[in-house]
């Protein structure tokens, strides 16, 4: 099972392609890095440049790590509207994308993600960057922080649904 996670943001937008791995009909747990990164947009273009990067970026992810499904981010307003709105029409392109190549897409709330993959719901940025670490069995922690959050995205898909991956 290759899961897509997806960190979503207008600048940068993080992705990582995680398998996990079916032993005698059961799933073992252990999750395997396959790819992560980035879609960087350059600061100071038109947002619909922008959103069309993230668009055509995406689709050649999907194409090239055939993931089975997508665990996206879900929005988490700050103090700045103004970002929040931009992060949600990213969102938005990467939603239609998962479903122009038919994925089944999951979204789970910063919260969901820090306390699946911590044990803690305020777990900071290197907490959690280590944990991601530990799960991938990594040397070292993913980079750039877009590129490990969207990890931890897939990992929480992957630790919240196990039992259903290998049960058909």
């Amino acid at each position: 099972m290759k899961i897509l996670g997806i960190d979503p943001g207008t600048g940068i937008c993080g992705f990582g392609v995680i398998e996990v791995k079916n032993q005698h009909g059961r799933a073992t747990g252990c999750a395997k890095m396959l790819d992560s990164g980035v879609i960087t947009t350059p600061p100071h273009t038109p947002l619909q440049e922008r959103l069309l990067d993230i668009y055509e970026s995406l689709h050649q992810i999907i194409k090239f790590n055939q993931p089975d499904c997508a665990s996206i981010e879900k929005l988490f307003f700050t103090k700045n509207i103004t970002t929040g709105i931009s992060v949600a029409e990213a969102r938005g392109v990467v939603l239609l994308v998962c479903q122009q190549h038919n994925l089944p897409t999951f979204e789970y709330t910063p919260n969901e993600i820090k306390k699946t993959m911590t044990g803690y719901g305020n777990a900071d940025k290197k907490q959690m960057q280590e944990m991601v670490k530990l799960h991938l069995h990594l040397k070292a922690t993913p980079k750039p922080d877009d590129a490990a959050d969207a990890l931890a995205t897939a990992i929480t898909h992957s630790l919240m649904n196990l039992g259903q991956f290998f049960s058909n």
